[in-house]
């Protein structure tokens, strides 16, 4: 119990570091040192908080009979505390370490092909599989959605990585933004759905409550992304005038 306190308190403090200095990044100027400021704070937050859940995930799973004897669904129980958990602690990290690692290779991003970068888009990979099959076997879809979100993002940075032929220039920010956005959507997604049922554990299935993250990190993908796409075109020369 004092060992899965310790990591609680340590997890909130990460976490509320995280969550706070998530949206520095996003109304500063792009680029500028603010900018950096604000996202070293929330990447360095986030980074901790999901370590942090990982080894609670880890303790709920293992030691949960200690801490909770009243729970009565342990499979229930060890699907949403434990694996889920788990799983948003580990894609957490992992679009943490693509969102860095994006920008630090903008020039080679055939860096990212080593195995340093593919063992944590691996690990988010297979523990997402794992969530997506025990909310199945449990019958839990939201397990499932949650897994399945976290897939597809690893799939599209796959594409990112390995396609053979070059992006065009500055696809790099694109590909930044998406996934430290993503960092915030799985972040706020596990702060509302596993820390909420221990609060309000009658909400802990209300849809809004588990949609609400995406659909507003998603509308902010879109619109950062039409906004890069809108910079990057060159301007229109005007009319020239007649050789004299």
């Amino acid at each position: 119990m004092t060992l899965f306190h310790a990591l609680v308190v340590l997890h909130v403090a990460t976490g509320a570091v995280g969550l706070t200095a998530f949206w520095g990044p996003i109304v500063t100027r792009k680029g500028a040192a603010n900018h950096r400021k604000w996202g070293r704070a929330a990447c360095y937050g986030f980074l901790g908080a999901g370590a942090l859940a990982i080894c609670m995930a880890l303790l709920s799973l293992y030691g949960s009979e200690y801490r909770h004897p009243e729970i009565t669904d342990r499979t229930l129980f060890d699907g949403l505390f434990g694996w889920m958990m788990l799983y948003l602690g580990v894609l957490t990290i992992g679009f943490v370490d693509y969102g860095l690692g994006v920008v630090k290779h903008s020039r080679d991003r055939r860096a990212l092909r080593s195995a340093r970068y593919q063992a944590v888009i691996a690990a988010v990979i297979a523990s997402g599989a794992w969530c997506g099959y025990f909310g199945f076997l449990v019958g839990h879809p939201l397990m499932m959605l949650v897994a399945f979100i976290g897939i597809v993002a690893m799939l599209i940075q796959q594409r990112y990585i390995w396609r053979a032929e070059d992006f065009p220039r500055g696809t790099h920010v694109g590909e930044h933004f998406r996934a430290l956005i993503g960092m915030g959507i799985s972040a706020y997604t596990a702060f509302l759905s596993v820390g909420l049922i221990r609060l309000v554990p009658e909400h802990v299935f209300n849809p809004a409550i588990w949609a609400g993250p995406s659909v507003i990190g998603v509308s902010l993908i879109i619109y950062f992304t039409l906004k890069g796409k809108k910079s990057a075109k060159p301007l229109a020369s005007g009319p020239r005038p007649h050789p004299q």
